[in-house]
């Protein structure tokens, strides 16, 4: 991993007048330039050649100017940092870039370690006990013994993740992969709270050094397990399919809010205890069961697509913020305000 030193270093030459926001585009990069251009922030799009057209159809998160990769293993980091570009991490830009994404030579939003301990699921598990968080047990595949939910390593959104209930039908479908693992599944309620850690305030809601916000929350659309019960009414068979295909809104219950809120704190409190924190946005993937219990099962960190559903904010931002605020606005706030204060160091890694 390239050193904090190296890329701090980096980060000196920088203009802080003329800093950029860069992002692939894709995932969540129409809410990271729209937000930027709200604060007068300039951007740069990454993307394949013959993108860019998509973007055109719509004007106010088109980024300032883009950049064209033959690869997106193969980002231009010398080209970003030259442009004082800070590279906003997001679902597209971990599975793409991979294992190198923690070596690239350009200042990134947040912390390269927490990146490199959800990547890796054994920490990102170590992770979420040391924050204190109820999960489903994660079950040996030559012991399963109830229905688990197998999911295959990366942000690939669900995709290739299977329900299995017998060790035969683990080997059979992924026998011989590595990074697999099995999760007894729960019956319950998917809910996906999205919050920011901001290390440079302390109003609000105290977490570590800062203060933690709950920014919206929202359940995903994932393929046709969504539909099942039509299915089965229809008395079809179907092989089941995770993969997200959209997000939708959801507001939970308010007495529910202090379990979101504690879940939030624990993971911030539990990142600086481990790898030096997790400045910016990041998003505990949940289910709650019957009792009104939540249990855990992931944690991403960096920006999700569910914030996507609220450009112009969403309930929880309306009572934090008098204008509308956006996950990708809130990031834009989140640097400007480290620039001015000459705290870029702080969010940035």
């Amino acid at each position: 991993m390239i050193s904090k030193e190296r890329i701090s270093e980096i980060l000196s030459g920088y203009d802080a007048k003329k800093l950029k926001i860069a992002s692939i585009c894709s995932h969540s990069s129409l809410q990271l330039f729209h937000g930027a251009r709200q604060e007068g922030i300039k951007t740069i799009g990454i993307c394949a050649e013959g993108r860019e057209e998509i973007y055109d159809a719509f004007p106010l998160a088109r980024p300032d100017r883009f950049i064209t990769v033959e690869d997106m293993r193969n980002l231009p980091e010398g080209e970003l940092a030259a442009d004082n570009a800070i590279l906003i991490p997001h679902g597209s830009l971990v599975e793409y870039t991979g294992a190198g994404l923690v070596d690239l030579e350009v200042p990134i939003l947040g912390n390269r370690h927490s990146l490199a301990w959800e990547r890796d699921r054994t920490k990102m598990f170590e992770w979420m006990k040391a924050a204190g968080l109820q999960m489903p047990e994660t079950i040996d595949p030559k012991k399963i013994d109830r229905p688990c939910v197998v999911k295959t390593p990366g942000a690939k959104g669900g995709m290739g993740y299977r329900v299995v209930a017998s060790p035969e039908e683990f080997e059979e479908h992924f026998g011989g992969q590595i990074g697999v693992i099995a999760q007894e599944y729960l019956i319950g309620v998917r809910a996906y709270p999205h919050y920011f850690y901001s290390p440079l305030s302390k109003d609000g809601y105290r977490t570590a050094e800062g203060k933690l916000e709950l920014l919206g929350i929202d359940r995903r659309f994932e393929s046709n397990i969504d539909e099942a019960y039509r299915t089965s009414i229809a008395g079809i068979t179907f092989k089941p399919s995770f993969t997200v295909v959209g997000n939708e809104l959801l507001v939970l219950r308010e007495s529910l809010l202090g379990d979101v809120m504690d879940m939030g704190k624990g993971i911030v409190e539990a990142a600086e205890r481990l790898f030096g924190g997790i400045p910016g946005p990041f998003c505990i993937e949940t289910v709650i069961d019957e009792n009104m219990q939540f249990y855990a099962f992931e944690v991403s960190a960096r920006i999700v697509a569910g914030t996507n559903i609220f450009p112009l904010g969403s309930p929880y931002t309306a009572f934090t913020y008098e204008e509308p605020m956006s996950m990708g606005r809130r990031i834009a706030v989140e640097i400007k305000r480290a620039a001015k204060e000459k705290k870029l160091g702080k969010i940035i890694y």
